[in-house]
């Protein structure tokens, strides 16, 4: 018998249907004899809709009393889901976030998990039930509602998973694992029967929407296995195992995937002067603007002067440019900004990188015989990124996705 903690996501709960479908697979669990537990979503596009309507009265929202707005769409899926389990002979019970006492800090509408008390869901488990908790929430020291931000219901089912030491946390979404790379992309893409915490993580950071990277970053904390499966199948198989690289004897892949992100913008300041503190002089302004860089290059030229490229999500484009410009520039007597918001993000992932070399040569050397010009690299222990033209991203990832033999079973 094992404890299990399973969290499903606003398409997996998206109509009555689907959340009877969801107390099905339960059932089938509590029939093997394991202990459940369900973290659930709000039913999908509930969020936006209420947060449309809160700016509707609103233009920018109070963020404490939007947490009390947005929390609710979580509350209807437990109370709905706990009918189902009932209506398939289940005991089940519902709790929000603050009933299970899931404590965070007070950033209303993207708080951080402090601490769990899981002592009644221990309790209601030892007593056969199933409980469902409210992912994307939890309650701070004022007892005030919160809210967890983006991805927050996976950190939800990961961190209940952490707090009862769960034997393992299934994430159901709507694909059934984790590719070698976008299959809509490259058709030949496998799925992963295993993959380690770093792999994911990079390939969360890189472009990868399979999983948020912060529930990845707590579950590798706290140990916990991590299993991807699809909701959509009557079987979902084995889906990914999420694990940590000593019990990753499955596959022994070098590169594990290729991830990509259209999301990027670069931008070049040009005949910068050559003198210390010149990096913080450009992206102290950035910085401040709330704007994240990603890739950083700097090339020093012989005149003593510079040019500084970097990388910004491309929502942040227009606003680094102005920023730049008007201020940098100016202060710093550069020659010139130049950008680009057409660019994409490539990238090799693999554990496998640490003992074995000439990764990097035979990934520009694919590019290179496609005629694809490389503009940054970027390179970590175990993974190898470039920026490139957007127009060549998918000849690009499929390339590189063959020329690494990832259409091809690991032996």
């Amino acid at each position: 018998m094992a404890l299990i903690v399973q969290k499903y996501g606003g398409t997996s709960v998206g109509n009555p249907e689907r959340i009877r479908n969801v107390a099905r697979r339960v059932a089938k669990y509590k029939a093997q004899g394991h202990q459940v537990v369900v973290v659930v979503s709000a039913m999908s596009g509930e969020t936006n809709r209420l947060i449309a309507l809160a700016r509707e009265i609103q233009a920018q929202p109070d963020p404490r009393e939007l947490d009390v707005v947005i929390s609710t769409g979580e509350q209807v899926t437990i109370g709905l889901l706990a009918m189902a389990l009932m209506q398939e002979g289940l005991q089940a019970k519902s709790y929000t976030g603050a009933q299970v006492k899931i404590l965070t800090d007070s950033a209303f509408t993207k708080a951080r998990i402090v601490s769990i008390d899981e002592q009644n869901i221990r309790a209601d488990l030892a007593n056969g039930c199933v409980v469902v908790v409210a992912g994307f929430q939890g309650e701070d020291e004022a007892g005030n509602i919160t809210t967890l931000g983006r991805g927050g219901s996976d950190t939800t089912g990961v961190a209940i998973a952490a707090a009862l030491r769960a034997d393992e946390c299934q994430i159901y979404t709507d694909v059934d694992g984790v590719y070698t790379t976008d299959p809509r992309m490259v058709p030949e893409a496998r799925r992963l029967k295993s993959i380690t915490f770093e792999e994911m993580l990079e390939m969360a950071s890189l472009g990868s929407k399979v999983l948020q990277i912060r529930s990845v970053e707590f579950a590798g904390k706290y140990k916990v296995k991590l299993r991807v499966l699809s909701s959509f199948m009557d079987d979902p198989g084995e889906g990914t195992l999420i694990t940590f690289e000593e019990d990753n004897k499955m596959e022994q892949a070098i590169i594990s995937g290729i991830a990509f992100n259209r999301d990027e913008a670069k931008i070049t300041v040009r005949g910068v002067p050559d003198k210390p503190g010149i990096a913080y002089q450009i992206l102290g302004p950035v910085g401040e603007a709330n704007i994240e860089v990603d890739m950083i290059i700097q090339n020093v030229g012989v005149d003593a002067s510079t040019d500084f490229s970097f990388t910004v999500h491309r929502n942040d484009f227009d606003r680094a440019m102005d920023i730049l410009k008007n201020q940098v520039q100016p202060h710093i007597g550069a020659r010139e900004v130049i950008g680009d918001n057409r660019i994409a993000k490539v990238s090799a992932v693999g554990v496998g990188m640490r003992s074995h070399a000439g990764i990097a040569s035979k990934m520009f050397r694919t590019l290179a015989e496609e005629g694809i010009n490389i503009q940054m690299i970027s390179t970590s222990e175990i993974k190898i990124s470039v920026v490139i033209d957007e127009k060549y991203l998918e000849l690009a990832v499929r390339v590189l996705h063959k020329a690494f033999d990832l259409d091809q079973e690991a032996a």
